[in-house]
């Protein structure tokens, strides 16, 4: 497997131009990552761009705080999705999850996962912000509500994806459901020591330093 395979290639600065995004999309069809992830306002446009390639489009929905109503996390993906989003990674509410009100956070997945039916849902529970205990529970809600991954990290926190983490969030959803390391995949060592935890896909904003380190490192 080409680690190269399975990086969602990230560009969700506030101040990202349109020449970023179309430079993102350029790298990401010549290093054939698996999506590039982008707000919403560039979904249209890089659904455009990739068009008949192998690449996807991911979107992030309540991001990058998680704090948003239900009902506007629910249009968000909709809208999303008609633009061209083959993927969207939405963030919990994380205040429900802090205070153990769970009904919410499902009520909250369970909309977006039914505003994304047939498409891929990556749940982001924000770690850095949880006990270990949150982590397992927010994760066993995210596949009870049908996610297909459950995801580290937004970047925009107090911190990104942890090894030990990944390696708690695979032994939690076992064969269930997929999971996504994110924030601070900065090198090749890093990328694979999260694959080695237990991660199938990465969100990398670094992905094309990633990539020319898998070309130098023939035992990967």
């Amino acid at each position: 497997m080409k680690i190269t395979s399975i990086i969602d290639h990230t560009l969700l600065a506030a101040n990202a131009t349109t020449a970023q995004i179309d430079k993102l999309c350029a790298e990401a069809i010549e290093y054939s990552f698996a999506s590039v992830c982008v707000n919403s306002c560039h979904v249209a446009h890089c659904a455009q761009l990739l068009a008949g390639s192998p690449v996807k489009v991911c979107t992030v929905v309540g991001f990058p705080l998680g704090a948003m109503s239900t009902r506007a996390k629910a249009e968000e993906a909709r809208i999303a999705i008609e633009d061209g989003a083959d993927e969207v990674d939405m963030v919990i509410n994380i205040g429900a999850a802090k205070e153990g009100d769970w009904a919410v956070v499902s009520k909250d997945i369970k909309a977006v996962r039914e505003a994304t039916e047939g498409h891929v849902l990556k749940v982001i529970i924000e770690t850095c912000l949880l006990t270990d205990e949150e982590k397992v529970r927010a994760c066993q809600e995210a596949v009870a509500c049908g996610a297909d991954f459950v995801k580290t990290s937004t970047g925009f926190s107090t911190g990104g994806a942890k090894v030990e983490d990944v390696a708690l969030m695979k032994r939690t959803v076992g064969d269930d459901a997929l999971v996504k390391a994110s924030g601070g995949i900065r090198d090749l060592a890093t990328a694979k020591a999260m694959v080695e935890a237990g991660a199938s896909r990465l969100g990398c904003s670094s992905g094309v330093a990633i990539a020319k380190g898998e070309a130098s490192d023939a035992d990967y």
